[in-house]
């Protein structure tokens, strides 16, 4: 009989860590096992939790230890406890290096039998939120030889995993889009790696999907260079970027000319890109690419205004809002003058800079304010819903 799982917190905290310990082993009976992860399980799904898990790093290691577990439902439970407690950068370096978590995570997540890849995905992107823990786990794909153009086919290859949907290898590919190298890989024109992302920009199946796609690209809208390759013949990432923004309005004859084909003439149910989040990381992308002066002579010539204007004229989220003000200033502004073509590379005086930092902070604080008086606060993507169990 398992007594301790019974009680509070803080007593648990106190007397029982090695008592648990001793029941997440191999040898432990499955039943008595099978109690002490449940508990775990249900303790990562809060902030107390975590940071009991945080000061006693060993009972991460044992959960980890179990993810290969013979039982799937302990096995499973572990993972569950691991995409809790990454979801906790406090963690992050408890299990890169204590734990050490990394191998066997990317070894399984190649594997096309593999039964908990969803999950794996899930604390893979949890980890590389941040360049602390993205730097590591970029250094163990190498050891592993796990490339991102490798997670890219797997990510396109309908049924590569018939058992997982791979749906968070997107935030994944995002978050490792921030380092440099990766971004030369998704932007090596030999490869086409950034290509084949791109009808995911409209896949209705998963937003996470489509979340992490966009967020990709606009990592790699970062790097300049690449603006005119993109916006070229070869990638023509426009149409795709402006199709999730589009709606049914109708447009004139002369603006829906201009537009690139496949934005013409659209339906009368042509639906929107329902997530807010989604609609302003591809206008943030749309203004990236307005940073130079071939950009912003490409949008203007495919007629974006129009697209964007019946957007700004639809939009609720404030936030959103001023995404599209920003870049219809852009569209329809003056070019900057000689000297100043590249904005991405513009010097902004500090003075400026802090102003500018500020007038952000309090937009966001109002945003912020609006989305709970609202109610329509939305749950991170890096968690998947109900697996946190408090």
């Amino acid at each position: 009989m398992v007594v301790f799982l019974s009680r509070c917190c803080s007593e648990f905290w106190v007397m029982d860590v090695d008592e648990l310990l001793s029941f997440l082993t191999p040898e432990t009976r499955p039943d008595v096992k099978g109690h002490a992860t449940d508990y775990l399980l249900g303790l990562s799904g809060n902030r107390e939790g975590l940071l009991h898990l945080l000061t006693n790093p060993d009972l991460l290691v044992a959960v980890s230890s179990l993810t290969s577990d013979p039982s799937n439902a302990i096995a499973k439970e572990c993972y569950l406890i691991l995409i809790n407690a990454s979801a906790d950068e406090k963690l992050h370096q408890v299990l890169v290096n204590r734990a050490n978590v990394l191998p066997g995570l990317l070894k399984n997540l190649q594997d096309p039998q593999f039964m908990f890849t969803d999950q794996i995905c899930t604390i893979l992107s949890n980890l590389t939120r941040h360049r602390p823990t993205c730097n590591p786990v970029s250094k163990a794909m190498v050891q592993q030889e796990v490339s991102v153009a490798q997670l890219v086919d797997m990510f396109c290859t309908e049924g590569f995993n018939k058992m997982a949907s791979l749906h968070y290898l997107g935030p994944l590919l995002s978050n490792l889009s921030q380092l440099p190298d990766h971004r030369g890989v998704m932007l090596d024109p030999h490869r086409s790696v950034i290509k084949r992302l791109l009808p995911f920009l409209s896949y209705e199946a998963s937003a996470t999907r489509r979340g992490g796609v966009i967020a990709t690209i606009r990592n790699c809208c970062l790097d300049h260079a690449c603006h005119d390759w993109m916006l070229g013949d070869d990638v023509d990432v426009l149409p795709f970027l402006l199709l999730p923004l589009a709606g049914p309005e109708e447009l004139s004859e002369e603006e829906n000319e201009g537009l690139p084909v496949d934005l013409q003439y659209l339906p009368d149910d042509k639906a929107r890109e329902q997530d807010p989040d989604i609609r302003k990381l591809l206008l943030e992308t749309l203004l990236l690419l307005t940073a130079t002066k071939p950009g912003r002579q490409t949008l203007k010539k495919n007629n974006v205004y129009p697209i964007i204007r019946e957007l700004h004229r639809w939009e609720k989220d404030a936030s959103v809002s001023a995404a599209c003000e920003n870049l219809v200033q852009v569209l329809i502004g003056d070019e900057p003058e000689e000297g100043m073509e590249n904005l991405l590379e513009v010097e902004v005086p500090e003075e400026v800079e802090e102003k500018l930092k500020q007038a952000d902070q309090k937009e966001q604080e109002e945003n912020k304010k609006e989305v709970e008086e609202t109610g329509e606060n939305r749950k991170s993507q890096q968690i998947q819903e109900g697996w946190i169990r408090s």
